[in-house]
């Protein structure tokens, strides 16, 4: 067996390696979906137009190396030895490079970053944190189980599905197949939830990126959750927009768009607060060690920090402005570069210290349009609200305006550098700041809350709803 090069000849799970050599051999094999390939003898046949070789391979197939150059497969009581005109190892690595330099996701993504946070999501406890929050779950429940007209006997993609539970979601509404795509090794554990539950003819985890992945068919409906701290933080958005490509003409997007409020805020004790963080390198003589000479440095790294917590709302010195991204008709390229113009009529005298972030999506199904809102006048999310410090604070006086624009501009680390520049117009006094939204402090304390699923911040501005510290929500 040695002499032969056959040096083992054991059963093993065909991995996604050998599937992507297969698809790598210039056409040789075409997708014939369910994660199964298939020989195309339209383009590889004998002189006379009989096929020589024609077999299904998925991850239960018989394999094994022969050699360098050579691959066993058996299948049945049927057995084929193809050869390749390189070593295996250069097939896969040719197939590899190409995979990466043409997957959107790798352009433009730091490798470091990708592994870190496919690493971090590839944890049940990370799972667990964001299924046990309730508004988020229990909104997605009620948005599909609402529609179910959309989902019966539907095919449906669910991007980035994590422990797979929306795509449970949409099996209880109707669905007739669900493609769940997980990049992380969650997959794993989604893959076994799906069998322990019996619905392995209803859902098929897939194990890839969206952006690298391919379905056997276009789908009626795509469902994800793929908003991150601020909305834009981690960058899946555009991941779910890339799915669009799977998605039938006039098919429909749960969450289907998505409003980021916008509000200055005045509070002392966070600004100061903020500067105190510094005061460490205000030290002349730690352990004999003059540290002052860092303090500028220590400031301007501390107010490129966002604030990610919750806050009361008579803070806010203005009504907010609203900037919306439909997820419809929004492309990829939309979100490299977001610009939010804005002009705040200030309801109240004193100093600004910056703006206050939250956002709202919709899942505007054929039945009912249901809001999953993130503002600090609804019940605790995970996602908090997000407050970006100006380094120098602006006095404005009720009745001015406060004008300028907040610009995100997103970079390889599945993030946004956030600018922001603002100026009071009867004065002209400016005050501006550049945020790293990848590195935000975190200053929160989370309870578990209840659900609601009208859009209540707008109600409550508008005087239609009774304000949060007089007794909550109806």
């Amino acid at each position: 067996m040695r002499k032969s090069g056959l040096f083992s000849l054991e059963k093993r799970r065909l991995s996604g390696d050998v599937i992507a050599a297969f698809q790598y051999l210039k056409g040789i094999y075409r997708d014939a979906g369910e994660g199964l390939f298939i020989r195309d003898c339209r383009e590889r046949t004998r002189a006379d137009g009989v096929c020589v070789f024609k077999c299904l391979v998925n991850r239960d197939t018989e394999y094994c190396r022969v050699g360098k150059q050579s691959l066993l497969i058996t299948v049945g009581y049927n057995s084929a030895l193809i050869q390749f005109k390189s070593t295996f190892s250069d097939v896969l690595k040719k197939c590899h490079y190409r995979n990466k330099e043409g997957s959107v996701f790798s352009q433009r993504t730091d490798e470091a970053s990708a592994l870190q946070y496919f690493q971090f999501y590839g944890y049940l406890s990370q799972q667990q944190n964001m299924m046990q929050d309730f508004v988020r779950t229990a909104t997605y429940h009620r948005a599909i189980l609402q529609n179910d007209v959309d989902f019966v006997d539907k095919v449906v993609l669910d991007v980035g599905c994590g422990s797979g539970i929306l795509s449970f979601f949409a099996v209880q509404a109707g669905a007739r197949k669900v493609y769940a795509v997980e990049a992380s090794t969650v997959a794993k554990h989604a893959e076994l939830l799906v069998r322990s539950n019996n619905l392995s003819d209803k859902i098929v985890v897939l194990s890839g990126k969206i952006e690298e992945i391919s379905l056997p068919e276009n789908v009626d409906v795509v469902i994800s959750e793929p908003m991150g701290y601020m909305l834009f933080n981690e960058r899946m958005l555009e991941t779910y927009l890339h799915s669009k490509k799977w998605l039938k003409t006039r098919g429909m997007m749960f969450p289907t768009f998505s409003d980021i409020h916008l509000a200055p805020f005045s509070d002392e004790q966070l600004y100061m607060e903020h500067f105190s963080r510094a005061n460490f390198w205000y030290q002349e003589c730690f352990y004999g060690v003059n540290l002052s000479s860092l303090r500028t440095a220590a400031v301007d790294e501390y107010f490129r920090q966002p604030i990610v917590d919750t806050f009361d709302t008579r803070i806010l010195m203005a009504q907010t402005v609203k900037y919306t991204v439909n997820f419809l008709e929004a492309a990829e390229e939309d979100l490299h570069r977001v610009e939010i113009p804005f002009v705040f009529q200030m309801t109240h005298s004193g100093l600004i210290h910056g703006l206050a972030f939250w956002f709202d999506v919709a899942f505007v199904g054929s039945l009912v349009t249901v809001w999953l809102s993130t503002a600090p006048t609804e019940p605790l999310t995970h996602w908090y609200q997000v407050r970006c410090l100006l380094q120098t604070p602006l006095f404005v006086k009720e009745g001015e305006s406060l004008s300028g624009k907040v610009l995100l501009v997103a970079n390889k680390r599945q993030s946004y550098d956030i600018h922001i520049v603002a100026m009071v117009d009867e004065t002209g006094i400016k005050s501006s700041n550049i945020l790293d939204l990848k590195n935000p402090v975190f200053r929160t304390s989370f309870s578990p809350p209840t659900i609601y699923v009208t859009e209540p911040w707008v109600a409550w501005f508008s005087g239609r709803c009774p304000c949060p510290w007089q007794g909550g929500w109806d």
